[in-house]
């Protein structure tokens, strides 16, 4: 009888452990980023509402992440004066230095193949967004019904901020908490577990 107890015990437990395991990796969509002097800081602001100044750094990464606090960076660290090198200045326009990162194979679309990362430097009016400086360099773009930004210069073809299976994990630079140790969750309905598997040894002791 002990020994039943203790398997069904062991049993839950990694029931627990595999459920812990089995949620979803994330969504693949592109992240907006801008540059803080060596670093990289997600946005606080959509493409579409940002206005950035002259002499500013954004970055977008195209990758597979479960939120913005684990989403990867763009790769690269090139600044404004090597980026726009090539474009002088000019009265009355802001120059914008854009990173474009298309990700990696891993988090790329079934079929599809994400072009080489690049940089461009945009030229527009003062009052311009991220978004109106992007599409005069990385045309075409892509949005879905809520101003959600889908593809940058028609990468990918298809597809918006759909959520992955959790057979591809995430390509994110910042560690998920679950690669440091078990979850909250998973530790709490352990405990519970083995306080009830406890509680069942007991009882059979008793009954012996």
């Amino acid at each position: 009888m002990i020994r039943r107890a203790l398997l069904l015990v062991l049993s839950s437990l990694l029931l627990c452990a595999g459920a812990g395991q089995a949620q979803a990796a994330g969504y693949r969509y592109w992240s907006f980023w801008d540059r803080d002097g060596d670093h990289w800081v997600y946005a606080t602001q959509g493409p579409s509402t940002a206005r950035p100044s002259d002499g500013d750094v954004q970055g977008f990464r195209f990758a597979v992440s479960e939120d913005s606090g684990d989403a990867a960076r763009p790769r690269g660290t090139a600044d404004f004066t090597t980026i726009c090198a090539k474009t002088p200045a000019q009265d009355g326009k802001k120059r914008v230095a854009l990173l474009l990162d298309f990700g990696t194979t891993t988090d790329a679309p079934s079929g599809e193949t994400p072009p080489a990362p690049r940089t461009a430097c945009a030229q527009v009016s003062p009052d311009a967004t991220t978004a109106e400086a992007l599409a005069t360099v990385a045309k075409p773009l892509r949005y879905d019904t809520n101003a959600l930004l889908c593809a940058i210069s028609g990468y990918p073809e298809k597809g918006c901020g759909e959520q992955v299976s959790n057979q591809q994990k995430p390509t994110a630079e910042k560690k998920n908490t679950s690669e440091d140790g078990p979850s909250l969750g998973l530790v709490a309905g352990i405990a519970v577990v083995v306080a009830l598997g406890g509680a069942a040894v007991w009882q059979v002791r008793r009954r012996a």
